[in-house]
């Protein structure tokens, strides 16, 4: 049987205990104090230097990596994209009738984020085909618009990335002392995970339509911080198509560990269809019989959203448990 590595040990107590002094410490601090009526701060993004209110009060959230940053500072977007975000960490947001849903990137519904009179966009990743779309409406509306996605076109690399972005939240939105606590939690994880990574050959896996097939192009960003080698040296193709790969090259490529991202998980099935979870598609393949990773349980899957979650909430508790799993196997 497949082990996703839930048991607590002393590597993942010390994390959660170190968690607990971070989030026990987020309350409002002299400086998080409110904002001037009309105050206007100048932040950097993804594109450069822009002009946006402080503590703004309709906010489009669009970029799904920003999204559990928001929620932790006690911002209630007017509009999100409800089929992009996770249910077990956004569902308030998914069920609150008065959030409107602006469909997904593939179908934005852009009409609603102008009607919702936003005061700013929160843009990019999925959304990166639309910027000149949604800056017209942040004109038009009198809105601010950025893009500060932890995201591969990015000025830095996704994880300095993600710093940067919560530390920009935290400007604009007062909330500076917790920000930094968000970003020490999330490395106190990095870190583990830094301290067990020594060096060991990885595939990294994506179960798309029940197949498994090379994932490095999306994962890459999670273990490029870790000292992991990836048996295919990050060759990968477009997720959304079939690279060829077969289980029988894996086998033979042999990897000390797999990391799995159950894309199938994260999204909503083709009408008639019913995918398999990605641990039961990993236990069927023939091939795999006899090599250490499955043999010895050595497959890590990240959680069941990180598809559509992707924020430096989501990564630092993938490290949390990717350090405790590779702690365990030493």
């Amino acid at each position: 049987m497949l082990n996703r590595f839930r048991t607590a040990t002393p590597v993942a107590a010390a994390l959660v205990a170190a968690s607990l002094v971070f989030t026990g410490c987020s309350t409002t601090s002299a400086d998080e104090e409110k904002p001037a009526a009309g105050e206007k701060i100048t932040v950097t993004t993804n594109k450069g230097q822009v002009e946006v209110p402080k503590n703004p009060k309709r906010v489009v959230a669009l970029d799904n990596t920003s999204a559990e940053t928001l929620k932790a500072f006690g911002v209630t977007p007017v509009a999100i994209p409800k089929k992009l975000y996770a249910k077990n960490v956004l569902g308030e947001w998914i069920d609150d009738a008065d959030i409107k849903d602006v469909g997904t990137h593939a179908e934005p519904k852009l009409d609603v984020i102008e009607d919702v009179k936003p005061d700013l966009i929160i843009g990019g990743y999925r959304f990166a085909k639309q910027e000149g779309d949604l800056t017209k409406i942040a004109e038009k509306t009198g809105a601010a618009f950025i893009d500060i996605a932890a995201e591969d076109g990015a000025p830095k690399n996704r994880v300095d990335t993600m710093r940067d972005q919560t530390a920009t939240l935290g400007e604009i939105f007062g909330k500076q002392e917790q920000a930094k606590q968000i970003v020490a939690d999330f490395d106190t994880k990095l870190n583990a995970a830094k301290a067990q990574a020594t060096g060991q050959t990885v595939f990294l896996s994506i179960v798309n339509g029940g197949k498994i097939d090379n994932g490095a192009k999306r994962m890459q960003p999670f273990v490029e911080p870790l000292n992991l080698k990836d048996v295919f040296a990050g060759n990968a193709g477009d997720h959304h198509q079939n690279s060829g790969l077969t289980p029988e090259a894996i086998a033979q490529a042999d990897p000390q560990w797999v990391i799995v991202m159950d894309r199938d998980a994260s999204v909503e099935p083709e009408p008639g269809t019913t995918p398999q979870p990605a641990a039961a598609v990993f236990k069927s393949q023939e091939a795999f019989k006899g090599k250490a990773f499955f043999e010895q349980d050595r497959i890590y899957y990240l959680d069941d959203f990180f598809y559509i979650r992707e924020g430096i909430q989501d990564y630092g508790e993938n490290y949390q448990r990717l350090a405790e799993a590779l702690a365990a196997k030493k």
